[in-house]
């Protein structure tokens, strides 16, 4: 599908840098506090997926801090790596301390934040402005200044302070919508505006306080700002900032601009982040959820299926961000994505059966029961009355030690393939435990990709009712579910179905070559 611009006449870049703040800002967001070696982890993802910058931190905020950004320097990135600094040459000292290749120094510039936070005037705030940027640029190539709260500032005045910075040697200006309330429109305004009267290159830094940080960041480089900062999965102070893969991707398919970023790696990045924050990711989330590109519409399945772009963007395939399309089991299931998910494993029913098997899945999952792929291939084998498809994994015992000074290890023997298997590992606790255990006996690669679990009863002996989502070597993804009372081992047999569907599709991947 040819490419769609949706401004005209505009300023925009044809290139556009990516400053990524997760270890700075991202790292603000409240409840999250990265060990060094997941700062470490994030830092080479962000320079895999080539960040033109990585903002490692804020070094004179604690001991830990400096050295964790020390840290960073070490790893010898492709990425360029900022160091955070106030408007302070102790600051400022700290980030080149470290070897940093930019300082990013900031100060107050609303009258709000100016009068109630740093006690200055607006002179006093335009001399240090001169004197700390002159300072940090006599000891390092490479200088940002933010004028912190610039949409709030008077915008005369801003352009004075950005004046300042420009003459006293910032090597870029960001321009920070500190509090999220700006709007796109006006985002634009004051971008051309400043492009127009200061004479130097401009980032832009967008929270997301009203859902507006990609928007914002959007319409200020179609006003010409040549940098955007960004975290992944949109961590940040507060609501979060502008999100990574959102605004890459955005500036990439719909905007055609060259962001220099490899694509295929956002999904990765995202997981990675994610699991290190301990904050999941929607399945709605855009780019990176799991229902970017799943379809249970029947009407959307049937176009999808047909052609991809009919009910997707079409500028944007799942393969370009490393995900993949899903169809999706539910009342709104269609008669040809259901027969397509069975074709998949060499089920091929009539149209007779096809339209029981439908008529099944629908109204299971109109009493409100999530569908996985494993209840769809019951189903049919009920209506089709056929075997039931020979199961490669077949759990034999699985133990259980846990306790408050005990690290959970779980032991299992199962027969693969009617071959008998013994495994152990540890986890956080004895579900992580078992699942590491049952996922440790196969040879091939699983990955647990999701894991939810519910009460569908009442009282401490509730039955608990497991629903996951694997992903085989091929990154094909595939659900099953489970219920007991013991969630432990509702778990278990949750992956132990997700396995063997797995297997199935891998013995009708080798009857094909066959």
């Amino acid at each position: 599908m040819k490419r769609t611009a949706f401004f005209t006449d505009s300023h925009a870049k044809k290139n556009v840098t990516v400053f990524d703040t997760t270890l700075r800002d991202g790292e603000q967001t409240p409840g999250i506090s990265f060990t060094l070696e997941e700062k470490l982890a994030i830092a080479e993802q962000l320079s895999k997926i080539g960040v033109h910058v990585i903002e490692a931190g804020f070094p004179a905020s604690s001991e830990t801090e400096r050295q964790s950004v020390k840290a960073v320097v070490g790893l010898g990135l492709s990425s360029q790596v900022c160091g955070l600094a106030r408007s302070l040459t102790s600051d400022v000292d700290a980030c080149i301390d470290c070897g940093v290749d930019m300082v990013h120094v900031f100060i107050p510039t609303s009258d709000v934040q100016r009068e109630y936070t740093i006690r200055k005037t607006r002179e006093q705030v335009l001399d240090t402005v001169n004197e700390i940027i002159t300072y940090a640029r006599d000891h390092v190539d490479q200088c940002m200044f933010s004028p912190m709260d610039a949409t709030r500032t008077d915008w005369d005045y801003l352009i004075r302070v950005c004046r300042a910075a420009m003459d006293a040697g910032a090597t870029i200006i960001n321009i920070p919508d500190t509090v999220g309330v700006i709007t796109p429109g006006a985002m634009k305004r004051l971008i051309e505006r400043i492009e127009s009267e200061v004479n130097c290159p401009l980032d832009v830094h967008c929270h997301n306080d009203f859902g507006l940080a990609v928007a914002n960041t959007l319409a200020a480089v179609e006003a010409g700002a040549s940098q955007v900062q960004v975290t992944v999965n949109g961590l940040g102070e507060r609501a979060g900032n502008a999100d990574l893969a959102q605004t890459v991707m955005a500036l990439t398919s719909i905007y055609g601009i060259d962001t220099g970023i490899r694509t295929t790696g956002l999904v990765e990045t995202s997981r990675l982040v994610s699991r290190y924050s301990g904050i999941s990711i929607p399945p709605t989330q855009p780019i990176v959820g799991e229902n970017a590109f799943a379809h249970e519409s029947g009407i959307h399945s049937h176009g999808v299926i047909t052609r991809s772009d009919t009910f997707e963007p079409g500028i944007m395939t799942p393969e370009m961000v490393g995900h993949r399309r899903r169809l999706k089991l539910g009342k709104h299931a269609g008669k040809h994505a259901i027969r397509q998910m069975l074709i998949e494993v060499q089920i091929e029913p009539t149209d007779a059966q096809l339209d029981e098997i439908v008529q099944r899945v629908k109204a299971i999952a109109g009493k409100g029961k999530r569908m996985t792929d494993a209840d769809l291939y019951e189903i049919a084998e009920s209506v089709m009355h056929l075997a039931p498809d020979e199961k490669t994994l077949e759990l034999q015992d699985v133990a259980i030690m846990t306790g408050n000074h005990v690290i959970p290890t779980a032991s299992v023997r199962a027969l693969v393939d009617g071959k008998e298997h013994i495994f152990s590992n540890v986890g956080n606790g004895p579900v992580d435990a078992a699942v590491k255990a049952i996922l440790g006996i196969m040879p091939a690669p699983i990955l647990l990709k999701e894991f939810n679990i519910e009460a569908i009863s009442g009282g401490t002996d509730a039955i608990g009712h497991v629903t996951i989502a694997v992903e085989d070597e091929k990154g094909r993804v595939f659900d099953a579910s489970a219920a007991n009372d013991d969630i432990v081992l509702a778990s278990v047999e949750a992956v132990v179905n997700a396995i063997n569907l797995v297997c199935r599709m891998r013995k009708h991947d080798l009857n094909q070559k066959a």
